[in-house]
């Protein structure tokens, strides 16, 4: 069976067709949104990550008719100023880059809930991502970089 959804990405309101048991990731990628990778297929990986009203999801797993009218979020539609994206590029946080989309969102999403995280809340937070590059550590140093980042311009404008 096939159903008219809108799907809200990045603020754009876009209406396709899908089949019930179209996966949110197909859908998105042949929307356009190339940033949404398959990574493992299993949602075990995190390269698929997209946030659902701030909220990360697996798009392997999901089912696109799920997602009619929630607001998602992919790495294509960050600013290019993006502060997460900044602090990765000034970490070294990436080699390949297949993986960094789901990464940076991820950090958005822990960064929304918790400002200012540990080193190892950051970890627990990013554990069901998986980097093959292995730069967990330059990944959490930007992350932590970006809470050092916000705290200082909101002091700043506090002042």
């Amino acid at each position: 069976m096939s159903n008219d959804v809108v799907l809200q990405v990045n603020g754009v309101r876009h209406r396709v067709t899908v089949a019930d048991d179209d996966l949110l990731l197909e859908v998105l990628r042949r929307t356009g949104f190339t940033s949404v990778r398959e990574g493992c297929g299993v949602g075990a990986c995190g390269a698929c990550t997209v946030l659902a009203d701030g909220h990360s999801v697996s798009s392997c797993l999901a089912r696109a008719v799920r997602y009619d009218g929630v607001p998602l979020t992919t790495a294509d539609g960050l600013p290019e100023d993006d502060d997460v994206v900044d602090e990765f590029v000034a970490a070294g946080a990436m080699q390949c880059g297949y993986c960094i989309p789901g990464f940076v969102l991820m950090g958005h999403e822990l960064l929304a809930e918790n400002p200012d995280p540990t080193r190892e809340e950051i970890a627990a937070h990013l554990e069901g991502n998986i980097c093959r590059c292995g730069t967990y550590e330059e990944i959490c140093a930007a992350i932590e970089a970006t809470a050092r980042r916000r705290q200082a311009e909101q002091e700043r404008r506090s002042a």
